[in-house]
């Protein structure tokens, strides 16, 4: 996965362009050092699925 994908994918998330966003466990440890970068990186919420993915959504709130 590469860095201008990876921005596109939580762009969109933010602009609700699309709502959630399945991570492969091979390309989770290379999407999250993408997304802490952001400023807005509390406002993603990931949920661990069976097998190692992992569903990213983004929430108008940040998580505290």
């Amino acid at each position: 996965m590469k860095e201008e994908e990876i921005q596109s994918i939580l762009d969109k998330l933010k602009n609700e362009e699309i709502h959630e966003f399945l991570v492969k466990k091979e390309d989770f440890m290379q999407f999250r050092s993408h997304l802490v970068k952001r400023p807005d990186f509390k406002h993603f919420r990931g949920v661990a699925q069976r097998g190692g993915d992992v569903l990213f959504y983004y929430d108008k709130e940040p998580r505290k």
